[in-house]
């Protein structure tokens, strides 16, 4: 069997294991990805999960309403307590669930919140400012139990090194992505997403030139392909299938081109209106488009277009 035929069909697991599940049976279910790493799939947010002897480490949390299916795919794998959940943003669709799968769960950190029963929660500092400010309303519970500031924070979780990276300015002001670096799999939050253009949360920091910047730093500084530009370093998205350097690669090659041809058109005074007219994602549209839901294509291009208005 050929590489390249097997990195697509690991692309392609999680669709085939949803697509055989009878009417009715839970969505939620788990995939081996690499070494340490586990892929749990439909609960509305990809979530990581890494174990071995020790613990369980968690890329995000999932919605809330999903929380019970989540542990009990987690289950399906290991009895192993959730020492750690790493945040990648403060968004509900990967926080919801922190309360309920950290309870329970063994407090890897010495901090000043002591010792608790329940896991270590580990996010950018900003993601702490977002959730704590009066108008968010977030419940303790979902708050992370420690931060970092800095441009990275390490630790070590079953017998493999674990870099959270902060993404400054990408879909928030507050991302993180996770690097398993003995597994080579990399949990990248919001900042790629398959199944649609990313989220650019502008008031919160967001931005398309963060994200580009990340894209590109995973690509040139963590991932190395096998052969062909394909398989080799895994990269689990925050939505969809579990993809390679290629398909990265791919995603950014797609964010630079519309980033690129909205810019030529603001250049030529071209106002917002015209600019969609113009559809300058169109070709991409079919595999990234919404024309309805929390975040559209229209709100996209209006994103970046006010975004290269202000470089402008």
């Amino acid at each position: 069997m050929s590489k390249g035929f097997q990195v697509g069909a690991l692309a392609i697991m999680t669709a085939l294991a949803l697509w055989a599940q009878p009417a009715g049976a839970p969505k939620v279910g788990v995939l081996h990805v690499k070494g340490n790493v586990y892929l749990i799939y439909g609960a509305g947010t990809n979530i990581t999960m890494q174990v071995n002897d020790q613990v369980v480490v968690l890329v995000d949390a999932g919605p809330a309403e999903w929380s019970e299916q989540i542990r009990a795919a987690i289950r399906e794998v290991t009895s192993k307590p959730i020492g750690y959940i790493l945040q990648t943003s403060a968004d509900p669709s990967h926080t919801g669930g922190t309360a309920k799968l950290a309870e329970g769960g063994f407090f890897m950190l010495e901090s000043a919140n002591q010792s608790r029963p329940q896991s270590s929660v580990v996010a950018h500092i900003n993601v702490l400012n977002r959730m704590t400010a009066k108008e968010a309303a977030i419940p303790s519970a979902m708050w992370p139990t420690d931060t970092y500031d800095s441009a990275d924070w390490k630790l070590y979780a079953n017998d493999e090194p674990v870099i959270v990276e902060h993404a400054p300015a990408a879909h928030s002001d507050g991302d993180s992505i996770v690097f398993f670096r003995r597994s080579d799999v990399v949990s990248t939050g919001d900042i790629f997403d398959m199944t649609g253009y990313p989220v650019i949360d502008e008031s919160h920091g967001g931005s398309l030139q963060g994200i580009l910047d990340e894209l590109n730093h995973i690509l040139k500084d963590i991932t190395v392909a096998k052969e062909n530009e394909q398989g080799g370093t895994m990269i689990i998205p925050g939505h969809g299938h579990v993809c390679d350097r290629n398909d990265l690669a791919n995603y950014r090659d797609m964010l630079t081109i519309i980033r690129d041809r909205i810019m030529a058109l603001a250049k030529k005074g071209l106002t917002l209106e015209q600019v969609k007219a113009a559809k300058p994602t169109y070709d991409y549209d079919g595999g990234y488009g919404r024309e309805n839901g929390p975040w559209t294509t229209n709100q996209f291009i209006e994103t970046v277009y006010r975004e290269l208005s202000k470089k402008k």
